[in-house]
């Protein structure tokens, strides 16, 4: 289990989400690849990206946080002895982002996402039409209020990750940019069904 950060955070801040993974996982937190240092509006922290002063990241300007992500995940079996079959990885934000980036680019790298309060980046019509994201079982969760990903992009992540193929279970939840206590169950849930379908399938 991966568990990614957002912009302005580090590897410690998901843990949060750990008590929703069953004891005999291996959970793994990266530290993302961009520092930024304290602003009026953030503490010190690391992103995966720079954002751009206009407009939404397209795909192309998660190229360096891909390579990283997926060399990390790569790296998995050797170092920890991790399962590569059955990688799940729960991003929060821009975490979420950068993993639903990274399953665009390589579609065959981690068996279920959850995106949590994020988006995905910018596709054009051509790669959406490839469905690189093919049967990847994602669970997207969106804030009504989130002051951070609008409505309107949160919808549209949604309907760009369905269009790409995904086996995609989606809920908007009367929160901002957070997770509250009815999102929290339906991950839970997602987790619970996800890994069942190892089980039944073998893998252990």
């Amino acid at each position: 289990m991966l568990l990614v950060h957002g912009r302005h955070g580090n590897e410690d801040v998901p843990w949060i989400f750990a008590r929703n993974i069953p004891d005999n996982w291996l959970i793994v937190s990266p530290r993302a690849i961009e520092f930024e240092p304290e602003t009026d509006q953030h503490e010190t922290g690391y992103s995966w990206i720079e954002m751009p002063p206009v407009g939404w990241p397209e795909i192309g300007d998660f190229d360096g946080a891909v390579q990283a992500m997926s060399d990390f995940a790569v790296a998995l079996p050797d170092v920890y002895d991790a399962d590569p079959e059955r990688i799940i990885a729960l991003g929060f934000s821009q975490g979420a982002a950068t993993l639903l980036a990274t399953a665009v680019q390589h579609p065959d790298l981690l068996q279920g996402i959850a995106a949590l309060v994020g988006f995905v980046p910018d596709l054009d019509d051509e790669t959406i039409q490839r469905k690189p994201l093919q049967n990847l079982s994602v669970f997207m969760a969106a804030g009504e209020r989130d002051e951070r990903i609008p409505v309107e992009i949160a919808t549209q992540s949604r309907d760009t990750v369905q269009a790409a193929g995904a086996n995609l279970e989606w809920d908007m939840y009367s929160t901002g940019h957070k997770m509250n206590g009815k999102g929290m169950r339906d991950l839970e849930a997602w987790l619970e069904n996800k890994i069942s379908q190892f089980e039944d399938d073998g893998v252990e």
